[in-house]
């Protein structure tokens, strides 16, 4: 079992920046991929930021250039470097890992944290 620990979330004026980070734990080299989810009320969960082992990123369209998602591979910390962050960025943010790069694919998440709020005023 793993456990992911986010923080670095709060609030913080369009334009600006927020730097999350998911401290996992437990069984952590079963993880190959570490990414990040985002949720508004009412809306489902959105990918914003993937990275796997060996060094391949995504992004969701909306983020791309503002956003930077990186793993330490050693101890399998993930990171979400957030700049020019927008009103329509405010949720909450969930670190999620993935074992297989087949359960990534297909977006079976393993793992996720308990997520942590970015709210982003104007």
């Amino acid at each position: 079992q793993v456990q992911l620990v986010e923080s670095g979330g709060g609030l913080v004026q369009a334009g600006g920046s927020l730097r999350l980070s998911c401290a996992a734990s437990g069984s952590i080299d079963s993880i190959n991929v570490m990414g990040w989810y985002r949720q508004v009320a009412g809306m489902p969960r959105e990918m914003v930021a993937a990275a796997t082992n060996g060094g391949s990123i995504s992004y969701v369209h909306s983020v791309e250039g503002r956003f930077t998602v990186s793993m330490d591979n050693g101890n399998k910390t993930g990171y979400l470097q957030m700049n020019s962050l927008k009103d329509e960025d405010t949720a909450i943010y969930y670190c999620a890992a993935w074992t297989t790069l087949l359960s990534f694919i297909q977006r079976q998440v393993t793992y996720w944290g308990q997520g942590t709020q970015v709210t982003v005023s104007s």
